[in-house]
């Protein structure tokens, strides 16, 4: 079982209300109904991960620009090392393949849940 911090529950809550129109465009367009359940806003140790299939041991990452600052960079390494100790595996996608290469995005997950 994975650690669960309930203090970030509330934050889940706000986060899925005020999600990104790329975490949007994912969950309603491909993973709402994908025959592996997902959940979204899924509370892992401390963090608040984008989306997460248990049966598959995958986390989605949308990743808009503050990922690409030297800070952000380091925490996200910082966090995806953590996640990996869980036996998780990371999937990051910038905001701009979300919207310009949604196929190849959705294609990438595919490959990923069908090879495991």
């Amino acid at each position: 079982m994975l650690p669960y911090n309930h203090k970030l529950k509330p934050r889940t809550r706000e986060m899925r209300k005020n999600a990104t129109p790329q975490e949007n465009k994912l969950w309603y367009r491909f993973l709402r109904n994908y025959s592996y359940p997902f959940t979204r806003q899924k509370i892992i140790d401390g963090y608040i991960v984008d989306f997460f299939c248990p049966s598959k041991k995958l986390v989605i990452e949308i990743d808009g620009s503050q990922h690409y600052t030297e800070e952000g960079i380091e925490y996200d390494r910082i966090r995806t090392d953590l996640l990996m100790s869980f036996g998780l595996h990371v999937m990051r996608f910038k905001n701009e393949e979300v919207d310009n290469s949604f196929a190849n995005v959705r294609a990438e997950i595919e490959r990923y849940i069908n090879s495991h």
